[in-house]
């Protein structure tokens, strides 16, 4: 299997740069796999296509403001991208670094607000160990000072607006570098009307890292290999979703993050286990689901993992027909895009 397999002509106009006016006035496709059928709606009226004792299962990480302008000792300009905190360091983190030229380990970075990170080491041929000081108060000054780290194919500086539209409504725990783009859509107002359709709403964490904005370097499906990303199931949600394996009701997963900690957490008996782990699932077409019923999710790039995960889901040449369609009828692509509704 090689990532050719799954391209698709995009034009660029269709790649959305601005997230629309209103959270729930995205379009929506919905494809029946069963019936190989697509139509179309609005995600205001997702509540529709839900039955009585479903489950939904959101991802609530919340974006970090992972993008920083620095000075390095030879007074040259210095983007750092933060990836991940390494465990049990403090304000260690793993990074990426753009600039002419790379610092050397044991410099120091200069930051606004009297912030410093010293370059511990090189990892590997992307990432950088950076420590910054003080830890204390690390958090609020990044609020202040970090930038949303808008992926690479929204052509524009991240403004005030993306402080709330790159982050979904129900945002809570903070860790994550990209957003999980399928929970952007949800309003309160939506998830009431989901909730008044006899749905239960329950949510897990993965913190959506760097793999997100890293391309596949390889054409062999085999050859790659996934990006660790954290993720935590509270017991509660392990057996909201452990009562709907056994009765009825599906389980709808919110976005390709939600698929990925219930596919990875998944046991034998079909439930999940509770608790933090590691997930570097790599779900591609071959793959049998445990957990995920149905699933909402964005347009995702050619060549990519997650195009490889939902059509593992849908069927690859069920899902680039609707991809094709989607294209012909205009539909808004990737981040601030359109949505899919996949049962």
């Amino acid at each position: 299997m090689r990532f050719s397999d799954f391209d698709y002509f995009l034009p660029s106009e269709l790649i959305a740069q601005q997230p629309v006016d209103r959270r729930d006035a995205s379009r929506l496709m919905v494809l029946d796999r069963k019936a190989h059928t697509v139509a179309e709606t609005l995600f205001s009226e997702i509540a529709d296509l839900f039955r009585p004792g479903d489950l939904l299962v959101l991802n609530d990480t919340r974006v970090i403001p992972a993008r920083l302008l620095g000075c390095k000792e030879s007074g040259g300009r210095i983007e750092v991208f933060l990836a991940r905190r390494t465990p049990g360091s403090g304000e260690t983190w793993l990074c990426l670094l753009k600039s002419s030229k790379k610092p050397r380990p044991g410099s120091l970075i200069s930051f606004t607000g009297g912030m410093t990170a010293r370059v511990l080491d090189r990892v590997d041929d992307e990432t950088w160990s950076l420590t910054f000081v003080p830890e204390q108060g690390f958090a609020s000054w990044l609020e202040e000072h970090g930038k949303m780290p808008l992926p690479p194919y929204v052509r524009r500086q991240a403004g005030d607006e993306d402080k709330t539209r790159y982050q979904t409504v129900f945002a809570r725990v903070s860790g994550a570098v990209a957003a999980p783009t399928a929970g952007l859509h949800f309003t309160e107002k939506l998830l009431s009307e989901v909730r008044s359709r006899g749905v239960e709403i329950a949510s897990l964490t993965l913190h959506v890292g760097l793999g997100t904005f890293l391309p596949v370097r390889v054409d062999q499906v085999d050859a790659h290999r996934m990006h660790r990303e954290f993720y935590s199931i509270p017991p509660e949600t392990a057996t909201a979703v452990a009562e709907r394996k056994k009765g009825q009701g599906r389980v709808v997963a919110v976005g390709t993050t939600t698929t990925r900690a219930l596919e990875q957490s998944a046991a034998i008996d079909g439930a999940v286990r509770p608790g933090d782990g590691e997930a570097d699932i790599f779900i591609r077409p071959g793959y049998e689901f445990k957990i995920v019923d149905a699933m909402i999710t964005n347009f995702h790039l050619p060549r990519s993992t997650l195009l490889l995960l939902v059509s593992a889901f849908a069927g690859r040449d069920f899902l680039l027909g609707a991809y094709e369609e989607a294209v012909r009828r205009g539909f808004r692509f990737y981040s601030y895009g359109d949505a899919m509704f996949i049962s």
